[in-house]
Order: structure tokens, then sequence, then C-alpha cells
């Protein structure tokens, strides 16, 4: 079987899972690397034995070699490289969240349509082992109908700084950058009900916080402490009601005067709940007695490259044609609507109905 020859568009920092998960999986050969920055595609051109450097995406695209990329720009890109690759015919695994607005969603959804190619979306969560394991429970009936879900990432001190905290290129702060993985989670595990209506708040209050001392965090490659640029939300949170009255409860920080990072992620319907992170843990009803149910997991909650590595695999079994991808670019779409609902729902104060 011929491998699937691979192009890396975009060399930040989450590339490097991108660029490692395509390493490990025997189906593949990284041909080509782009960014706007040439020693740093040249590097990791050179660390992945990839034959092809480029600054411009549309030139790694004109390469008939490339038969799948990998979009891992700013946020603010993503819809315009994905149409270009698509339409090049590339399929895309585009790292989430899709696009900025419901429109460019839109025109990304119809350039799958039209081209037949198929996009994925970068939902890593959805592939982690954990998730796996979890949906077998759901898939089988064992925690019946999925009423309700919450999830909470807290940052206290996580704003990247960078493009993350620039609202142009970004598209917003923690809402669409972790939320989007915690909202989608929920939303996916509990069957992808549609929407009724969103209810949001965002809040801006203490910006990159960059005159802390003596506590590291994360900062995104073009972080610049002096420029101190922040025009994303600190936090959001919102209630989403679905039309078959299920509902959605979500909080998300980039900056909080919390006493610690936290992450929390629950389920529960009528048979049953379950606890994803930061460990799997199932609760349940059996003889009329309350049971857990811990499974016996190597990794109990998200591994992170272990998910990029699934996530990976299975974009390229969908190339191979073992599969459909499980994040099809309608699902970008959806969400996409609900965040730019949030969005919208803060702004003015009101609840936003579909």
């Amino acid at each position: 079987m011929s491998k699937i020859k691979v192009g890396v568009i975009g060399c930040g920092s989450i590339s490097e899972s991108h660029f490692h998960a395509y390493h490990s999986n025997p189906d593949v050969e990284i041909i080509a690397v782009c960014d706007l920055k040439e020693d740093r595609a040249r590097a990791k051109a050179e660390k992945y034995n990839a034959a092809n450097v480029y600054t411009d995406y549309n030139e790694l695209l004109a390469n008939p070699e490339v038969q799948a990329v990998s979009v891992c720009t700013w946020n603010n890109t993503h819809a315009e490289i994905s149409i270009a690759a698509l339409r090049a015919g590339k399929n895309v695994l585009c790292e989430k969240p899709l696009c900025k607005t419901v429109d460019e969603a839109l025109e990304v959804e119809k350039a799958v349509r039209e081209t037949g190619k198929f996009l994925q979306v970068g939902y890593v969560r959805r592939h982690a082992s954990n998730i796996a394991v979890l949906k077998k429970f759901i898939d089988a009936g064992d925690l019946g109908e999925i009423y309700f879900a919450k999830a909470s990432l807290i940052r206290r001190l996580g704003n990247p700084g960078g493009w993350f905290s620039d609202k142009e290129r970004s598209g917003g702060g923690p809402l669409i950058d972790i939320g989007v993985h915690v909202i989608d989670l929920c939303w996916y595990l509990m069957g992808k009900p549609k929407v009724k209506s969103v209810s949001g708040n965002t809040y801006n209050k203490l910006g990159n916080r960059s005159h802390i001392e003596n506590y590291d965090f994360y900062k995104a490659a073009d972080y610049d402490a002096a420029a101190n640029v922040n025009t994303v939300e600190d936090m959001a949170n919102v209630l989403i009601r679905f039309e078959n009255g299920a509902s959605l409860m979500v909080d998300v920080s980039f900056t909080l005067h919390a006493k610690k990072d936290s992450g929390m992620i629950n389920i529960y319907g009528d048979k049953g709940g379950a606890e994803i992170e930061p460990v799997l843990s199932i609760s349940t009803e059996r003889h009329n007695t309350i049971i857990n149910i811990d499974p016996q997991l190597t990794t109990p909650g998200f591994d992170f490259q272990g998910a990029f590595n699934n996530e990976i695999n299975h974009f390229i079994d969908s190339n191979l044609g073992k599969h459909e991808t499980n994040s099809p670019v309608e699902d970008g779409v959806e969400m996409i609507k609900i965040l730019n609902a949030v969005y919208q729902s803060a702004a003015e104060g009101t609840e936003i109905r579909f």
C-alpha cells in the first residue's frame, strides 16, 4: 500500500503534535512544510525529512504529490487555506476552530460539497482513548437519554498572548480556543442535538496579566510582554438549550482569580452519568443500588499527544477509504454557529434563538 503524502501548513506550537503523529504513522510520508517564517519551516522539514519547504501555502498546494494537508495557522486564515486546499484536490485536517464566522464556515462547507474532497475538523478530544471507551457505553444505551452536561476549563493565568490575544487573528479568547473543545465534546456525546437557544456572557477584566512574577504559563510563539496586546475575553460562560429538551452549561477562562487551574466535564443520562475529566468514571444503578464504575485505563484522563496520534490516524484512515471522518465539516459549521451566538448573546445581553 502506498503512503499518503502529507503537507503541513503552519509551524506554530500546535503543529508539533501533528508532525509527531504523522511521523509515527507508517502509512504517512511528510513531504511538504509551509510557514511564513522560512527558517521555522526549514527546521521542521529537516526534523521530519520533508523534501519541500514553502513560505506561500499556494505553492505547497500546487505540488501534485501532496494528497492531504494539516492547516495549523492563525484562526483567521483557516477558511481561505482550507478552501484553497480542497479546490486543489487535497483532503484537509483543519485545526479547530474551523474558522471565525458563520459565512466563512458555509463557504468551507460549500467547497467540500463541490470538490468531493473531505475536511476533518480538529476536535482532538473526540479522539481521546477514554472517550472511545465511554462512547461504547453510550452507544450501548448504558447511560440512557443524555439530557444534561456541564463543563469547565479554568486557567487562572493562561492567556498565551501573541495571536491568541489578538481578536482579529484568533476570533476570540478562551471560548473559541479551549471552550470549543468541551462544547463540541459534550454536544458529540449527547448525540449532536439541534440547538434551540444560546445565552452567554463574556468578561474582559484582567487582560494578559504579564506583570505576574514567579509563575510560569504557556506563551504563544509570538508572545511579547512589552506589547501586552489583548482584545479577547478573559472568560466566558454559556447555557445552551437543545430542541430535544437537553441542556449544556460551560464556563472557560484564560485568566481568573481562581485558586488553581481546573477542568471538569460531566454528562448525565436517565440511566447513568459520567465524569470525563479529570478521569473517566461512570455512575449508574444496579439492583436498587447506586454504583460507581471506574474503567481501568492506561490513560483515564485526556492524553494530549495520544489523542493527537488517534486523531491523525483517523484522518489518514479516512484518506485510505477505511471509514468516513467522525468530525466532518458539518460539525464545524454547527460549532461556529454556536460560538458566534455566544459572542452575540454576550454583546447584546440577550438570548439568541436558532
